[in-house]
């Protein structure tokens, strides 16, 4: 009987589009084809949202007795459609038109068309969206065959997941896809891991109020952010958003991600160095959650010093990682608290006067929480990473019993490789994490230090250990597994066990010696 051929593996949504774009990719570096994608996935959510609100609107119109002939008209009125919150779309933008001429040579000079006159009708996407569409090293026949591609997905179409969904599934994706590509430390500088961000996000809890991030990347922070308050029955205006990126086609990338989930965020008029040129300089957020750029050596300008930010201490000129840690301090609330990721180095690190920043950090009670990270969780870089949580609410009324500790948890062990080069952390190992997090901040929640893995370490613990922060140092080791067999009984029973290997050790050796002489 003839074995049943396995039936082949489903390609999902995101995996169809990225080996229809890839093709497109041909000699151009990531960086520049990301975009070139990405525009394209925008152009068609919004004409996806603008034709909703259209047919959303003829159905009232219809209701309402409006003559066919006067449709028009109403059809046309932008403010029907900004009132709504959709993106005015003028008519040589939508997508109708741009898949009419998708085979024509013109296609990029009509696409960089549609993206000039959506800038000019929609103020806050002036100077964001891409480009270049038309120029002579880019395929028209491939940008034209990706435009029916795209063309294919309903941005829109209500499925289980709901519409932006399938937005975001899609958007994510190809920003991870694309940061798998990147050379160098361009993945990082635009994306962050979703299991990484899902981990800041799980453990701040940002249900309400100002989140902030300075290193804003395309955005990440803030989506998974709006989804957690999503998820826990809040609207997403229930946080207000602000940020800042220091690269321009970052900057503009963020924008559009933000655009494209309905996020209203201030990103400042530009991009600019949160150092130098801070945009939101009397913001106090209760929320910073941020990814800056791991151990930037050439940060230092003339201008910082004496920096009212550098409260605990003039960061080294060589290594900006303890900048952006008072950077986030000095932009909290009085309730505030912070959660970043550092390069593991800032947990030992003594050089330019690092220690005693770190000394004064703890001493001043605001450190929080560490969390040592496993391996291989970034796209573009090996360098082992930690999380800190540093809090002025650990001063306030809910946080009192917790004062003059640290929590220390390392999550080495945790996390699945998805790849041979990249890993994630799983739902169950966040919750793990968080979990462990939120039942010590509580006091009540049943905290206990579990060996090798979680221990609360008071300040004077900390300070015999020279303010070293790594997790490793407080937790210990696990505990072994319980081993109830008495020694005599476990010698007697893994004898014979040994005993009976040699047996049949023998068996086999007489049995391949007689197949042996049988042939001979």
């Amino acid at each position: 009987m003839a074995r049943a051929a396995k039936p082949k593996p489903q390609k999902t949504l995101e995996q169809t589009l990225w080996e229809a774009a890839d093709k497109l990719r041909g000699n151009q570096e990531p960086s520049e084809y990301k975009h070139v994608v990405l525009g394209l996935v925008f152009l068609k959510y919004v004409s996806d949202r603008f034709e909703e609100r259209r047919k959303a609107l003829e159905a009232e119109l219809a209701a309402e007795g409006i003559k066919p002939e006067r449709l028009p008209d109403f059809l046309e009125d932008r403010d029907e459609y900004t009132s709504h919150n959709v993106f005015w779309v003028p008519e040589l933008a939508r997508w109708g038109y741009i898949q009419s001429v998708a085979k024509q040579p013109e296609i990029g000079q009509q696409i960089d068309q549609a993206m000039d006159l959506i800038e000019k009708e929609n103020p806050s996407l002036r100077g964001v969206l891409p480009r270049n569409y038309g120029r002579d090293g880019l395929d028209k026949r491939r940008l034209g065959e990706l435009v029916d591609l795209i063309g294919s997905i309903g941005f829109t179409e209500t499925d289980d997941h709901g519409a932006d969904d399938v937005l975001g599934r899609v958007y994510e994706y190809f920003l991870g896809q694309f940061a798998g590509k990147e050379t160098g430390k361009d993945a990082g500088a635009f994306y962050t891991p979703r299991s990484v961000v899902k981990t800041l996000v799980e453990m701040l809890e940002p249900y309400q109020g100002r989140v902030y991030d300075p290193a804003a990347g395309s955005g990440g922070m803030f989506v998974q952010s709006a989804e957690f308050v999503k998820a826990h029955g809040g609207k997403r205006t229930d946080i207000s958003v602000y940020g800042q990126e220091f690269t321009d086609t970052t900057w503009k990338l963020a924008k559009m991600n933000l655009a494209l989930r309905g996020i209203e965020a201030d990103m400042g008029p530009r991009s600019a160095d949160s150092f130098t040129d801070d945009l939101h300089p009397d913001l106090r957020a209760d929320f910073v959650i941020a990814n800056p750029p791991f151990n930037v050596s050439d940060w230092w300008d003339a201008k910082l010093e004496g920096d009212p930010r550098w409260q605990y201490g003039t960061p080294p000129q060589g290594n900006a990682n303890f900048a952006w840690v008072q950077h986030f301090i000095h932009h909290l609330s009085p309730r505030g608290t912070a959660g970043f990721v550092l390069a593991n180095g800032s947990l030992s690190s003594k050089s330019g006067g690092e220690g005693e920043i770190r000394r004064k950090l703890v001493e001043a009670d605001l450190v929080d929480c560490i969390v040592a990270m496993p391996d291989k969780l970034f796209f573009n870089t090996g360098i082992p990473v930690s999380l800190w949580f540093v809090s002025k609410a650990r001063h306030g009324n809910g946080h009192r019993e917790r004062r003059g500790e640290v929590l220390f948890i390392d999550a080495r062990k945790l996390g699945t490789m998805e790849s041979r080069r990249l890993r994630v952390l799983t739902d169950d190992d966040i919750a793990k994490i968080a979990g462990t997090y939120h039942a010590w901040r509580n006091h009540d929640g049943g905290y206990e230090d579990v060996p090798g893995f979680a221990k609360a370490a008071s300040l004077e613990e900390i300070a015999k250990h020279d303010f070293v922060l790594t997790p490793g140092r407080y937790v210990g080791a696990a505990e072994a597994e319980v081993d109830d067999e008495p020694i005599e009984e476990k010698i007697e029973r893994l004898t014979k066990e040994l005993f009976a290997e040699f047996d049949r050790g023998r068996g086999l050796e007489d049995e391949v010696r007689r197949r042996l002489e049988a042939m001979s």
